[in-house]
């Protein structure tokens, strides 16, 4: 599965699956004032949180544990991670409401999809990168430093540093 490989879920994703469900919605649950109670929860959901890293709930994972903030993060609003493979945001790293981030993949065979498979690929995020309202990226995709995405892009291909892009699929529009 971590490797991109084919698999379907089996007893021991969907317990995995049970767990952090129940700790998202502990994250979910805990009142915005409570920062210290966001803070302990957001540490027993995902895999890392670095210093300052904050999110606002509700958040949206399925595993929680194969995801890593770094420090000063900020994920605004209704933020989905799917988890299935790692998802690593760096540090500095600004994520408007409702950004998506996608592993998972699905076959594109009726048949196999019907049976259950699936695959996934991680998702890379540099340091001091803006994602805009909106913004889904998609399996495999990687972002640049200091790269800002434009509200609603959708990321089907890796970017580079230092640019903007926006639409969808997301085109390079500027370099900084």
């Amino acid at each position: 599965m971590l490797a991109g490989e084919p698999y379907r879920v089996d007893a021991e994703l969907a317990a995995e699956a049970v767990r952090c469900h129940k700790l998202m919605d502990v994250f979910n649950a805990t009142a915005s004032d409570d920062h210290e109670g966001l803070a302990r929860a957001l540490a027993d959901l995902l895999g890392e949180v670095g210093q300052n890293a904050a999110v606002r709930p509700p958040l949206h994972v399925d595993y929680g544990h194969r995801i890593t903030l770094g420090e000063g993060v900020f994920v605004n609003f209704g933020a989905v991670m799917l988890d299935v493979a790692p998802i690593r945001i760096g540090a500095h790293t600004q994520m408007g409401p409702n950004v998506q981030l996608l592993t998972p993949t699905h076959p594109l065979d009726p048949a196999e999809r019907k049976a259950g498979w699936e695959s996934a690929e991680p998702i890379t995020i540099g340091e001091n990168v803006w994602l805009g309202g909106g913004v889904i990226v998609c399996p495999g995709v990687s972002i640049g430093d200091n790269t800002v995405v434009g509200a609603g892009a959708v990321v089907a291909r890796d970017l580079p540093a230092n640019v903007v892009a926006v639409g969808n699929p997301a085109r390079v529009i500027k370099q900084l």
